[in-house]
């Protein structure tokens, strides 16, 4: 089969970019390694819609983060995700700072960010109570937002596949053979996939693919972010995303006001060698303590219910996006680090953009369902309306996860959506995701994967081939 696209990569990016192409009619492929989409950068993502505040003006990534801020507020609407848009703080404790603080509002006006003002002391008081009484001074973009990445990325698949993308979990690269002008055979661990067109969106791993294509002249390099969940009972830590100012590597340690209730505290920011470390550390623990409650200083280490760890995928100090006029047909999308989630949409169009420009015909379907219905999750609805729900199914009165109110209904929703692993679960519901880490929920999620799925309790795994949680014991069996 010849396909007219493939991606590679199953992200918050590649995810986009299928999306935005499932408009035209094109015969599109989207293969990720993992077993479920979103398990490899994205998982990790703090799910902060930045303003564009921190990006030079000249930049791929100030662009691109003020033009998604825009489009995610449309998609949004279209997919039926939350955005919730609390604003953002960044904060300044000396004279020195108000000055870098000053220049920083200057560039952000000039990337197009709307209505940034600086905001004194008093205005800090009565609009953030927790914060610090030694900040002086803090510019204010209320543009930035919170979503949840993970319902992103798969809100936008679910849309693709609904507009005819074919969506190929489990399916890992293994070589790429140019076959001619715009032709490729990509070996993968599920078969060949023949396309004109390669788009490679494989995050940590968009050099490695490179590489097979023919392409070396990038590496991507993890940097990586230890951060920490507060409980639910501390929502009103803050009421906007609170950072300090930027260092030249990262946007800091910042207190996250998080789509879900949940306040988080990090990350890190340590360049590393192993694409698979997500370890978390004692030191990185004391980091981020220290420098979060320089901002809020009532911030409780007992309040901490998980820690974890992601790697941001850098290639230099700006994002990749580009045809390789040495491969034809080859678009790289690499070193998508952040403000990449903000960024996605807009990366989706440019990249149609160039496809486009490379001959690619971009025919608009006559029918292209733009629009998907909005999941149900009952913690983030009224008493009375899970009444009703009730009463059309009694599944939502079957509260499975008790610390996060998701019922049974919802998780077998999430599963007829795509959930296939006890993550891509909690990923969609939030179910195992209080303090009690699955304590209560996890054996009865179990049960439910496994009589949707028809498969025996022993082959459900937490996110993929290798985690199964249960061993069958052959020896008494």
């Amino acid at each position: 089969m010849l396909y007219d696209v493939v991606i590679i990569g199953g992200g918050i990016v590649g995810t986009s970019i299928a999306r935005e192409l499932s408009r035209y009619n094109l015969r599109i492929a989207l293969l990720e390694k993992e077993t479920e989409l979103a398990f490899g950068v994205s998982k990790s993502n703090s799910g902060i819609i930045h303003p564009g505040t921190q990006n030079p003006p000249g930049s791929l990534k100030g662009c691109l983060c003020v033009q998604g801020n825009t489009l995610m507020r449309k998609l949004s609407k279209e997919l039926g995700f939350d955005f919730k848009e609390v604003g953002e703080l960044i904060v300044a404790f000396t004279e020195e700072e108000i000055a870098r603080l000053r220049q920083l509002k200057k560039e952000a006006e000039a990337l197009g960010v709307p209505r940034t003002r600086i905001v004194d002391g008093r205005w800090l008081k009565a609009h953030e109570p927790n914060l610090s009484g030694k900040a002086l001074v803090a510019l204010y973009a209320p543009t930035a937002g919170i979503v949840s990445p993970y319902r992103v990325a798969y809100d936008l698949a679910e849309n693709a596949g609904r507009n005819g993308v074919e969506i190929r979990t489990h399916t890992r690269v293994e070589g790429i053979a140019p076959a001619g002008l715009f032709q490729f055979e990509v070996a993968t661990s599920s078969g060949i996939f023949k396309t004109r067109y390669l788009i490679n969106s494989a995050g940590l791993h968009a050099d490695d693919v490179a590489r097979m294509a023919g392409i070396d002249d990038f590496t991507v390099r993890p940097r990586k972010g230890e951060e920490f969940l507060l409980d639910k009972k501390r929502h009103y830590l803050t009421n906007h995303v609170i950072f300090p100012l930027p260092t030249k590597i990262s946007k800091g340690v910042l207190v996250i006001k998080t789509s879900d209730g949940n306040p988080m505290i990090g990350p890190t920011a340590e360049d590393i060698s192993d694409k698979e470390d997500l370890s978390t550390s004692d030191a990185g623990l004391a980091k981020v303590l220290t420098e979060a409650r320089k901002l809020v200083p009532s911030i409780d280490e007992n309040d901490i219910i998980a820690y974890f760890a992601g790697l941001r995928p850098v290639a230099g100090d700006d994002f990749i996006i580009r045809h390789e006029d040495k491969v034809p047909g080859l678009v790289t999308v690499a070193g998508i680090q952040s403000p990449g989630l903000t960024s996605a949409p807009a990366i989706a169009l440019m990249v149609a953009g160039i496809l486009k420009k490379k001959g690619l015909a971009l025919k608009k379907k006559l029918l292209f369902h733009k629009k998907r219905k909005h999941a149900i999750h009952l913690f983030e609805i009224p008493l009375s309306r899970t009444k009703k729900l009730i009463k059309k199914d009694a599944g939502y009165g079957e509260i499975v996860c008790r610390c996060e109110m998701v019922s049974a209904k919802e998780v077998r929703d999430a599963i007829c959506h795509g959930a296939k692993t006890m993550d891509g679960i909690k990923f969609r519901t939030r179910a195992q995701a209080g303090r009690c880490h699955g304590s209560f929920c996890t054996t009865r999620i179990m049960k439910i994967l496994a009589e949707e799925t028809k498969k025996q309790v022993t082959e459900v795994t937490k996110r993929g081939r290798g985690s199964e949680l249960v061993k069958e014991d052959r020896a008494n069996g």
